[in-house]
């Protein structure tokens, strides 16, 4: 039986968004996503798995929101203050993602939260550091009404197939490739 999308149960239940690829462009989707749902007074909690520190022009806008959209934001890092790549990742990565994996299921069934933005959590399972399983069995069991937005290159199969929306972000020119440096208030 095909379900009736014009009834009102669908405007209050949360999906799985994916935005993965090699392109640039998923945390800054997933951050426009962010804006909007703030502007409708949603709850919004953002953990930022793998892309450590405070030096990023978004973290900066977030600080300087007003009272009434701040009260509604919640970042966290579940990581050091660097990127982790495939060769440097430390036990200590390990631990701070793990406390932020476990932070993120604790709270993602409070009910606080309408819209929660899990940044680079794709590159997290792609290195080892947040289990395939251990998502997809949270993305099953998730809050009906719960958003989960998964940014990151190398979205697990697994959860591609079980997510709701997946936009596969793909290169087609980058100014990378005749040398351009990442630039502040671009890139980061």
């Amino acid at each position: 039986m095909k379900e009736d999308l014009t009834n009102p149960i669908f405007e209050k239940r949360g999906y799985i968004q994916v935005y993965t690829g090699d392109g640039k462009g998923k945390t800054t989707a997933s951050l426009g996503l962010t804006m909007r749902a703030l502007g409708r007074g949603w709850n919004v909690l953002i953990v930022l798995f793998a892309k450590g520190g405070d030096h990023y022009g978004e973290l900066y806008s977030f600080r300087e929101l007003s009272p009434k959209l701040a009260e509604h934001l919640t970042i966290t890092q579940a990581g050091l203050d660097r990127i982790v790549y495939s060769d440097n990742i430390t036990d200590l990565d390990r631990i701070e993602i793990a406390k932020g994996w476990d932070f993120v299921k604790e709270v993602a069934q409070t009910g606080k939260y309408q819209l929660i933005v899990l940044d680079e959590a794709n590159i997290a399972m792609d290195l080892g550091l947040i289990n395939v399983n251990d998502m997809k069995n949270f993305l099953l069991s998730k809050p009906d009404e719960l958003e989960i937005v998964l940014t990151g290159r190398n979205a697990p199969q697994e959860i591609v197939d079980i997510a709701h929306l997946v936009s596969r972000i793909i290169p087609v020119k980058h100014y990378w490739n005749i040398g351009v440096s990442a630039r502040e208030g671009i890139e980061f």
